[in-house]
């Protein structure tokens, strides 16, 4: 009988064990919260997919410059939700994205919203 208290707290040491990176995965630290940027460029590739779609950006400077960014959205079964689906966002559309971007300062950012040319707005949660 003093066995079974032991199975339990194995079994949740096994659960707490397991559920620990599935936590730290969805950690938002490496992003500067406070701040958001906005950028107009081309989408050169947009990938639905688990855990997280993928927005790829290219932005041109007044130089003729390109820099890519990178940007992590919600996986499609959200976005689906959003009104999104796989081809909203094709290579060669020209958008304006706005982005929580990296604290470091490189060319990567969480997405908040994508204005297609026909002025169609697109979130990554419902509306």
């Amino acid at each position: 009988m003093k066995a079974k208290p032991v199975n339990y707290l194995a079994v949740l040491f096994g659960l707490l064990v397991i559920a620990t990176p599935v936590v730290a995965h969805h950690g938002g630290v490496a992003y500067e919260t406070g701040k958001m940027i906005t950028l107009k460029g081309t989408i050169s590739n947009f990938e639905w997919t688990n855990p997280h779609s993928q927005v790829h950006l290219d932005v041109t400077d007044d130089k003729g410059n390109v820099a890519h960014w990178d940007f992590e959205t919600q996986p499609p079964s959200i976005l689906m939700h959003a009104g999104w689906h796989r081809n909203s966002l094709k290579p060669g559309d020209q958008v304006t994205l706005v982005a929580v971007p990296a604290k470091n300062g490189s060319t990567i950012g969480l997405l908040q919203k994508v204005t297609l040319a026909d002025g169609e707005e697109l979130t990554p949660t419902e509306k």
